[in-house]
């Protein structure tokens, strides 16, 4: 039987192989490839399977050594460098182990990566100067070692530093991974979290044609770099950013995936090639690709090969081959196999020469020659896929290419011997049975190559920026419409915020600097005007006529639209969030970022974004819409947020509201704008917005500081008596507190204080900021907290009602110092009226009404058979389910 790849007519084929080869000498590749094209359309008129995927091409380079452009630098010194940065990694590791035990490291990823980082930065990187801000890197996060070992070199850093690795809270020591937050003039993007680094990425080389199409920013030249490893890829937010980037031409960013063929626990596709499947990926998204497999030592062979024979077996080969052909070093067999023209094509290479046939990933040679290709590509982005070894240099016989590599952190004396002869190092056996560190005298060929190449390319890497730009940004008076209420008229808190960016898009100081983000639903928002008034993002322009081009507020896209709506992904809304949000450092240019989202799809769904956001010192709003769980009416169980408030506590920068009326959002966005934009504080705001209509009341006098530091007394009790409560209210909730008051004092004759708990998170704050103070200064009086300044001269128990878990209220119990009772949302949602999702989750009027008269009774202020009388007289099923259980 005739197989797809017998060659039943070698005279034809030729014929066909020499027309083709004459076509691209003549007429160039474009013609060929357009000639391809051609042929395979009509293969498939005809109906004929071709077997030819356009997204794969063959397992080998993609540019041919006769693209290969010079090598720039010098080879020598710069192995010489990378030898160095080597050590220096793998001594930080190990003496931090042996030092002090338990606190980790790597030494494979860094090893696997190494020289497609110093190509880089010795030749394409492009530091900050006082004209640009540089080129953006995004490191990969487990490779963090070598960057501190060529930041040593470099005179960044010290050798008390790397002594410190790890090490952070006693001395100068250095973080695990990239973290800002922890080395604010070292890291810039926090990575580590597998797959957020390209997302932001894509997001960033985004940002950058945003901001020079708005002409805001000239930012042509810059380039955005992305690492990250093939196990990585498996993460959707690796892979979510591609339509996009292709979509909006991002020729200035370029991915490079270091493939070694690992994960943690071992291989990434050991039945097939990752490689492969990722060249379909990007391809499929519309990408520039470049493979870099083979180093420089498998030219000969391949230019020997004349029949394909070696490509036939790679293209067939796996990756589990691949690698134990590595580590076992049987590389005559592994190409051979039975084949006996294989076999002779070998003939003449000793097993030495061919062990050392090593993967592209190791070349500088191959590395520039991709490099140099990515960075002059036009009008797409490109993705470099390099094949690796991880762990390169630590020894076949111990780590390298094994599955083990990623967890071995020691090495014995044998593996330290033979690392030091591979890479030629001046060591002698004490410094290395010792780890000492090695730096060559500053006037050495190796140091002074390394800072002028660096000066070539205009700085240090990786470094940040932070410098002081602050805006001049409006006062509160500026927002007097919003906070003198609505009168008459009924509007939702998301209405109002719509008023209060209309206010700041007509400041002249910040108008600019504004970047609305949506991940869809502005018109469920109710902020569709923003269509018209700035425009919404497109590096196009808008190519079609809108089908409601006579409505007031048409879809309107535009070349220097403001808005950015990024379609329904909050992942990638945040990515952009966090370039704008950033931007003050990695851009020199602060902006100003709203990004407004049904809070449900907010901290629980992009939560490791926050956290990276608080991590890179982001500053900008997040706007939770629609908040609560009770105020989306219908929507049920996957719509209803009851919990992004609590997970908002969790980030230490972040401020996190939940304003019941229109003038406590107003005071809190000009204070966010104040301490942000004004102050240059590294904090960044999580405020709610309802889209439930009522009147809007006028700001009560004073009542600034207490909007801001959590609470404040919203009203008094309308009649003094002996009985009294202390009832507090946040955002959806408040209301219904308020209505609360009225009944006890109606119906019961208790007196009820209604307080507006803007944020029971800064409470919580300040409080335990209290309790610390006084533990550790045992002797001076404790200050109270605010809370307790609060409720000093207001009698009776404290009832809290929130649209959240009770956990969220439950925080500032220990404040309250009396009785306090805590109603909330807990529980799975359901689709129903406003009004009866708040009777479901025991959290309207009456249920606070008898949960005030249950405190009162439980200090013997009243009887029991009180609470039975109002239990009967509101009609509670006292038999209801509990809202948790169903």
């Amino acid at each position: 039987m005739t197989k797809a790849w017998d060659d039943i007519d070698p005279i034809e084929t030729k014929e066909w192989l020499d027309a083709f080869a004459s076509l691209v000498k003549h007429e160039g590749p474009e013609r060929a490839r357009f000639i391809i094209g051609q042929l395979l359309d009509k293969a498939t008129q005809k109906g004929i399977d071709t077997g030819v995927s356009a997204v794969s091409t063959p397992y080998m380079n993609t540019i041919p050594l006769s693209a290969q452009p010079d090598y720039p630098g010098d080879l020598a010194l710069e192995e010489r460098i990378d030898a160095i940065n080597r050590w220096n990694a793998i001594a930080m590791v190990i003496r931090t182990k042996h030092d002090v035990g338990g606190v980790g490291g790597h030494l494979s990823s860094y090893a696997s990566i190494a020289t497609l980082y110093e190509v880089g930065l010795n030749h394409y990187f492009r530091g900050a100067t006082p004209e640009s801000p540089g080129d953006l890197i995004y490191f990969q996060g487990h490779s963090s070692e070598g960057n501190y070992a060529r930041a040593f070199l470099e005179g960044r850093l010290t050798e008390k530093h790397l002594k410190n690795f790890r090490q952070e809270v006693d001395g100068p020591g250095l973080s695990s991974y990239p973290h800002p937050w922890l080395m604010p003039k070292f890291w810039q993007f926090a990575t580590v979290s597998l797959g957020l680094g390209a997302l932001q990425a894509m997001y960033q080389a985004r940002f950058l044609k945003y901001l020079e199409n708005r002409k805001l920013l000239s930012t042509a030249d810059r380039k955005v770099w992305l690492f990250c490893g093939d196990g990585e890829m498996d993460e959707p937010e690796s892979t979510a950013g591609l339509t996009m980037a292709a979509r909006e031409e991002l020729d200035n960013v370029v991915y490079v995936v270091n493939c070694n063929l690992q994960r943690l626990d071992g291989l990434v596709r050991s039945n097939s090639k990752i490689i492969q499947e990722l060249e379909g990926v990007f391809r499929g998204a519309g990408w520039n690709v470049i493979k870099v497999l083979w180093d420089s030592q498998w030219d000969a062979l391949f230019a020997k090969d004349k029949k394909g024979l070696l490509l036939k077996r790679l293209n067939e080969c796996v990756d589990g081959d691949l690698q134990n052909a590595y580590v076992r070093g049987g590389t005559r067999e592994f190409l051979s196999r039975d084949n006996e023209e294989l076999k002779a094509l070998l003939e003449g290479y000793t097993d030495d020469e061919l062990i050392k046939l090593h993967r592209g990933g190791h070349d500088p040679i191959k590395i520039n020659a991709a490099y140099a290709a990515a960075v002059k590509h036009k009008g797409q982005p490109t993705a470099i896929l390099v094949q690796s070894v991880k762990g390169y240099g630590l020894g076949t016989g111990s780590a390298e290419g094994r599955n083990i590599a990623h967890n071995h952190l020691d090495m014995t004396e044998a593996e330290l011997k033979t690392f030091r002869e591979r890479f030629q190092l001046p060591l002698t056996d004490k410094q290395l049975m010792e780890f000492s560190f090695y730096k060559p005298d500053e006037n050495s060929p190796e140091v002074k190559y390394l800072h002028a190449q660096r000066a070539k390319l205009g700085g240090y890497l990786p470094s940040r920026e932070s410098p002081s730009n602050p805006l001049k940004v409006p006062d509160l008076s500026a927002f007097d419409a919003v906070l003198k209420g609505t009168g008459d008229r009924t509007a939702s808190t998301t209405m109002v915020l719509g008023r209060i960016l209309n206010v700041m898009l007509k400041d002249p100081n910040i108008a600019e600097r504004i970047v609305p983000i949506f991940s869809d639903e502005v018109r469920t928002f109710g902020l569709e005007a923003l269509f018209r008034q700035i425009g919404i993002y497109s590096h196009v322009g808008q190519l079609y006529i809108p089908e409601d081009k006579e409505q007031l507020v048409y879809y309107r896209e535009a070349k220097d639209g403001q808005v950015l709506e990024e379609g329904i992904t909050e992942a990638g809304c945040m990515a952009s969030w966090i370039a704008a949000a950033t931007s003050y450092s990695t851009h020199r240019f602060p902006m100003v970022p709203i990004f407004t989202y049904y809070s449900m799809f907010g901290f629980q769904r992009v939560g490791d974004f926050i956290w990276a956001a608080g991590d890179m010192r982001a500053r900008g709003f997040l706007i939770g819409a629609t908040a609560g769980r009770t105020t989306l009416e219908g929507e049920g169980l996957q719509h209803q947020d009851g919990q992004s408030l609590l997970a908002a506590s969790a980030v230490p920068n972040c401020r996190a509201y939940d304003p019941a009326f229109g003038y406590e959002m107003a005071v809190i966005m000009q204070e966010g704008l104040r301490c942000m934009f004004k102050e240059e504080q590294d904090v960044f705001y999580y405020i709610m917005a309802m889209n439930e209509k009522y009147v809007q009341p006028e700001m009560p006098a004073n009542a600034e500081k207490g909007i801001l530091k959590g609470m404040y007394l919203y009203q008094k009790a309308t009649e003094k008596s002996k009985l009294s409560v202390q009832l507090f209210g946040s955002g959806a909730i408040l209301r219904e507190v308020i209505a609360a008051a009225d009944l006890l004092q109606k119906d019961f004759g208790v007196s009820a204080d209604v307080w507006s708990v803007t944020s029971f998170n800064e409470l919580h704050r300040e409080g335990v900021a209290i309790e610390r103070e006084a533990m550790l200064s045992p002797e001076k009086k404790s200050p109270l907290t605010y809370v307790e300044t609060c409720l000093q001269n207001h009698e009776g128990p404290v009832i809290a009602a929130t649209d959240y878990i009770r956990a969220y209220a439950e925080q500032i119990r220990p404040f309250t110092k009396r009785s306090y009772t805590v109603l909330g949302t807990d529980g799975y949602g359901r689709s129903d009226t406003r009004e009866n999702l708040r009777r479901f989750f025991e959290v309207d009027r009456y249920y606070v009404a008898i949960a005030s008269l249950q405190a009162l009774a439980k200090e013997g202020a009243i009887p029991a058979n009180k609470v039975t009388e109002a239990i009967k007289k509101y009609k509670i099923d006292p038999k209801k389910p509990n809202p948790m259980t169903v």
